[in-house]
């Protein structure tokens, strides 16, 4: 959320906060609810893709899923570092800062292997001990609490609005509903379980960004003081060194808890197709104990670590354009389910038929017009030898998306297991 704040103010900030979950993780969340109510496979949104559009689609909603998770996890690593370098800047800097991250996605993959039930133990406690800390902080500025003059500074100005940047980042904060779908078939009871973690979420998720916010905007800090992992300088102004290093230390459990989650869901997407034929075998072996897809962790795991050189910025928006695009095809997808298995049953339906469901999509649509007018206007930069590149993350972006069907041609030539319908 620092970025919202520092591209948007604090009154932008909130007016995102709440416009977003609206037109986007709303609709996303009923997409979801009736799909993984409807088909609770393991796989998840693969499976939904390929039975409503077809073999071809389906694996470029896997191609989609995966390359933005090479944007999308390397992300955790780097806020991680960020968190750390806020508080004890010793430990980051130079090429430490890469170690830590390398040691972290370690750290997760050894998680993984443990098994799905080890992960998803392990995010709720997580989950409860990283939001105190922000819980403190919310409650010293609402009620201005404060052990430090400098937190009573007037709120100036930002000094440079860019409300779409905000959009952007605060999208990327309301993604992720769908990556739950991918490991249906260990969950319990999904055709309840589903559509209700998905409106519980949606709102617990929306008041854990709008509540710190609101309390630091009472607060009156600077808002162009604002930077990734800010936080921890907002928590020493407010409440001091204690305060700070708790919220590090929520921080640093945030990046972890957040990247042990989608490991375990990005990981089984290989793991379905190569059950399939459309991968090599060798990413369908499983842990004898755990059945975790070890093969696939590790693979995964090595393919994000790659990706930290980028920023966080950069790395946000790549996601959002990528994996945005992966979120469209589910839509679609469940319009093609209603039209080639109206008679398919589903706990959880959105109303309103056929056009109900085309009108669902259409907010999520148009932000992702918007993220791509705004990747035209992000640049990256790079050196290969001597030779030195600038390119938009637009075109970075376009190249991964057309890869996806070169990347299906040689997967025609293996044999395919057909998904029951």
């Amino acid at each position: 959320m620092e970025d919202v704040v520092q591209m948007a103010g604090y009154s932008g900030a909130l007016f995102i906060l709440v416009l977003t979950p609206l037109l986007w993780s709303v609709p996303t969340a009923m997409m979801v609810g009736e799909l993984a109510s409807a088909i609770p496979e393991e796989g998840g949104f693969y499976i939904w893709v390929q039975r409503g559009m077809g073999n071809f689609w389906g694996f470029q909603e896997v191609w989609l899923s995966l390359a933005g998770s090479i944007f999308e996890m390397a992300l955790y690593p780097t806020l991680f570092v960020d968190y750390l370098g806020h508080f004890a800047p010793v430990f980051t800097t130079g090429y430490r800062g890469y170690l830590i991250g390398f040691a972290m996605i370690a750290a997760c993959t050894w998680w993984n292997i443990r098994g799905a039930r080890s992960v998803g133990n392990s995010s709720t406690l997580i989950g409860l001990v990283m939001l105190s800390p922000f819980l403190v902080l919310t409650l010293l500025g609402f009620f201005h609490k404060f052990t430090s003059a400098g937190a009573q500074l007037e709120a100036t100005p930002i000094s440079h609005v860019d409300i779409l940047g905000g959009i952007l980042i605060a999208m990327w904060n309301y993604m992720g509903w769908d990556n739950a779908s991918t490991i249906a078939g260990e969950v319990d009871r999904p055709q309840r379980n589903y559509p209700r973690a998905m409106w519980i979420t949606v709102v617990l998720v929306a008041l854990s960004y709008l509540l710190p916010v609101g309390g630091l905007s009472r607060a009156g800090i600077d808002p162009n003081s604002w930077t990734t992992g800010g936080w921890v300088d907002a928590g020493r102004l407010l409440g001091g060194e204690w305060l700070a290093a708790a919220l590090a230390i929520g921080g640093l459990l945030c990046a972890i808890g957040a990247f042990n989650a989608l490991m375990l869901s990005f990981s089984r997407l290989p793991l379905v197709m190569a059950e399939q034929g459309v991968l090599p075998k060798i990413f369908s072996r499983t842990h004898p104990v755990t059945g975790a897809p070890y093969v696939a962790i590790y693979v995964c795991a090595i393919g994000w670590a790659g990706c930290m050189f980028l920023g966080f910025e950069r790395l946000v928006i790549l996601d959002i354009l990528v994996t945005g695009l992966s979120i469209m095809l589910e839509f679609w997808a469940l319009i093609g389910l209603r039209i080639r298995e109206p008679q398919l049953p589903r706990p959880y339906r959105v109303r309103g038929g056929l056009l109900g469901v085309i009108a669902l999509g259409l907010p999520p649509l148009a932000l992702m017009i918007a993220a791509v007018v705004r990747n035209h206007s992000e640049r990256i930069a790079f050196s290969i030898g001597s030779h030195n590149f600038d390119i938009s993350a637009l075109t970075v972006g376009l190249l991964f998306i057309a890869l996806g069907p070169l990347l299906y041609l040689p997967t025609l030539r293996r044999p395919q297991i057909k998904t029951p319908s």
